[in-house]
C-alpha cells in the first residue's frame, strides 16, 4: 500500500497538488494502521487462493486491487452478467411441465444449470 503525500517542491497547477509515495520514516500511526490492515487483508486473501487464482492477482499491489481483481473474475463485468441473466431467463421459460415432463424433471433440469 503506497501512502501519499502532497509534493511542496513543485508549484500547484490547476488548484490540485501533485502526490508522490511518503517514505517509510514519515508514516504517522495513522498511515501505519492502515498499511498493517492492508497488510493483513493481503495475507488472508493469499492464504485462501489456491494456485491457478494466486497466480491470476499475484501482480496486485493492495488488498484493494486484489479484491477488484477476484470480482471482475468470478462475475465478470456488466455485459458478462446480463448474459448470464439472459440465457438463465430464457432456459426457465423454455421450461415447461406437461404430462410427458412431469415436475420432478423439470425441477431436476433446473438445478443442474
Amino acid at each position: 500500500m503506497k501512502i501519499m503525500k502532497a509534493n511542496t517542491a513543485i508549484a500547484i497547477t490547476d488548484g490540485a497538488p501533485q502526490w508522490i509515495e511518503k517514505n517509510r520514516f514519515e508514516y504517522t500511526t495513522e498511515d501505519k494502521k492502515k498499511a498493517n490492515l492492508d497488510n493483513v487483508a493481503r495475507d488472508i486473501l493469499y492464504k485462501t487462493l489456491d494456485n491457478n487464482m494466486f497466480s491470476k492477482i499475484k501482480t496486485c499491489a493492495t488488498a484493494k486491487e486484489i479484491w477488484e481483481k477476484l470480482t471482475q473474475i468470478c462475475e465478470g463485468n456488466y455485459e458478462t452478467k446480463e448474459n448470464i441473466l439472459t440465457v438463465a431467463q430464457q432456459k426457465y421459460e423454455s421450461s415447461r411441465c406437461t404430462k410427458a415432463r412431469p415436475w420432478q424433471s423439470l425441477m431436476r433440469d433446473l438445478v443442474l444449470w
